[in-house]
């Protein structure tokens, strides 16, 4: 459970080993950069049951230290707790909406805010594609729009 007055944020893909690990790492690296991390509890997550226990995918851990972003996660799935002991839920495409939308319906009190992290992308890019079929290309391509929607997000929740 998150700390009175604290923010709390979860970010949420299929897996948890691609694009949710990369939202996590470099919301923390930005956090930690403005001063203001232990302001916040971050974490990311799992829709889907596939990939429990995993580290990253090697590809996107190869990304994140072409840009000196520090990562370190295990793939868990979403549970019913994270509906209340998270302020936002913030996922990566509509898929992982309407699972997520589907999973707070059955969670008494659930308070978590839910949305697509592409809702706050500048470019107005509103979908970040799975890279989990692709290339080093599409691994810097979810960098590059968490890069963006996260200072975004981190912005409007000073």
């Amino acid at each position: 459970m998150a700390a009175p007055g604290s923010k709390s944020v979860l970010f949420v893909c299929l897996g948890n080993i691609c694009r949710s690990p990369i939202a996590e790492a470099v919301f923390r690296k930005m956090a930690a950069d403005s001063g203001v991390v232990d302001q916040w509890r971050i974490d990311s997550a799992a829709t889907s049951t596939y990939e429990i226990g995993n580290p990253p995918d090697h590809r996107g851990q190869a990304c994140m230290k072409r840009h000196n972003v520090p990562m370190r996660h295990v793939a868990r799935q979403v549970t019913k707790d994270d509906f209340t002991s998270f302020s936002y839920i913030l996922c990566m495409d509509d898929s992982n909406l309407s699972d997520l939308n589907r999973k707070a319906k059955q969670v008494k009190n659930s308070t978590a805010k839910i949305e697509l992290l592409g809702s706050y992308d500048p470019e107005k890019e509103l979908i970040i594609k799975d890279p989990y079929y692709g290339g080093d290309e599409d691994f810097e391509k979810v960098y590059e729009q968490c890069l963006r929607c996260c200072k975004a997000f981190l912005e409007a929740n000073p």
